[in-house]
């Protein structure tokens, strides 16, 4: 081998610290990320972006937007983005694994508790002062990422259009593609271009009619299925699994309920509900068929799209397409920003652990999000305390 052609090999070789470093990053995002995929997102903003520095807005932008027009949880396809730009297709799974990891690990902890005793434990006052704190990060993001977004006064004028789209009950996909496609053929027009450009678009995976009588099996498949076919944020995972399991007889609505609930009061993504509900329907080994089910079509995905992403990022009408794309995704965000506050704020100890959090994010006091959160909590707690 020429010495040109190791210096090459080395080069493509994520360097070990590499590793480390997106392991440590997501592993700790896996344990504090509370609040769902916005503030997930959130997060990772901070900490990647204005921390860390691994990539530009811009670029982050770029993926957010391409990660919002795949299946699975966008939350933690963008760790595996994230990770694949720090080092390289190594650091895909690392990322995605690290941050999955703390959640699993408590759900799974949670499932033997509620099978064994029938009862899920009082977390409400910490959530309670967790979600005030969340609300902060989150308008942070925005605000960051949506200078970045609306370039021009027609991404603006999307943007706008999404938000009210979002409000009035349009779902999320409908809405972000509706303003890919509009922005795309508008600036595409506008342009006055000449050429075309084709746009590969990965296919959903299709599952074939494997018939087997293994329970644990089963429980793959059906995970796999719905792994590979959900759209948007975790939050439309109920539907899905009433149609898949309740209808079936699997489970009872109550007991899918509550699975639903340990999955949004656990950190992480709220799809660490499939390791609740595997172990419910088959013991450890079912926790771990649901978990690898629902999460495996997320890193294939990814892996497919991570790599052609710069060469459709080089095509002007996929460009256009993608910066409408990517203000439609910071507008979804501050839907979500604006719902969550409604819901949030209706309290007056609520209100002061916002305000308190929004001093430490937007004021020269900054916080790592990480304390943020963990210092909503116990706020949250004490508060309820009095």
């Amino acid at each position: 081998m020429s010495t040109l052609s190791r210096k090459q090999e080395s080069q493509n070789k994520p360097a070990p610290n590499h590793l480390r470093e997106v392991f440590t990053v997501f592993f700790k995002l896996g344990c504090f990320a509370f609040g769902g995929p916005a503030a997930h997102i959130a997060m990772m903003e901070s900490e990647i972006i204005q921390k860390r520095k691994w990539m530009t807005q811009e670029h982050f932008l770029d993926l957010m937007g391409a990660t919002n027009l795949i299946p699975g949880p966008n939350s933690t396809e963008m760790t595996m983005h994230c990770g694949h730009e720090r080092a390289g297709k190594p650091g895909l799974f690392v990322a995605g694994i690290a941050f999955i990891f703390p959640a699993v690990v408590i759900t799974g902890i949670l499932a033997y508790l509620y099978v064994e005793y029938g009862t899920l434990p009082e977390v409400e006052p910490f959530l309670f002062g967790i979600k005030p704190a969340v609300l902060a990060i989150i308008a942070s993001a925005v605000l960051k990422l949506g200078k970045k977004a609306a370039k021009t006064t027609e991404l603006i004028i999307i943007g706008l259009l999404v938000i009210t789209a979002s409000l009035i009950g349009v779902n999320e996909i409908v809405a972000l593609l509706s303003a890919g496609v509009l922005g795309g053929l508008y600036f595409y027009s506008k342009s006055k271009l000449q050429q075309t450009s084709k746009i590969i678009v990965p296919l959903p995976l299709l599952l074939s009619g494997l018939v087997t009588q293994t329970p644990v099996f089963k429980v793959l498949l059906t995970f796999l299925k719905v792994g590979a076919i959900l759209y948007g944020s975790g939050y439309v995972l109920f539907a899905y699994l009433d149609a898949e399991l309740v209808t079936r007889g699997w489970l009872t609505r109550t007991e899918l309920i509550d699975a639903i609930a340990v999955g949004q009061f656990t950190p992480g993504p709220v799809l660490s509900t499939s390791t609740f509900i595997g172990y419910q329907l088959s013991g450890l080994w079912g926790a771990m068929a649901a978990t690898a089910g629902i999460f495996l079509p997320s890193f294939i995905f990814v892996m497919i799209l991570n790599p052609i992403l710069p060469r459709l990022q080089g095509s002007k009408i996929f460009r256009y397409f993608l910066d409408s794309v990517n203000v439609a995704a910071v507008a979804v965000m501050l839907v979500v920003l604006l719902i969550m506050g409604k819901e949030t704020l209706v309290d007056w100890r609520a209100v002061v652990i916002a305000v308190i959090s929004a001093v430490f994010v937007f004021s020269k006091y900054k916080l790592n999000v990480m304390w943020l959160i963990a210092g909503g909590a116990v706020l949250g707690y004490l508060l309820l305390s009095l």
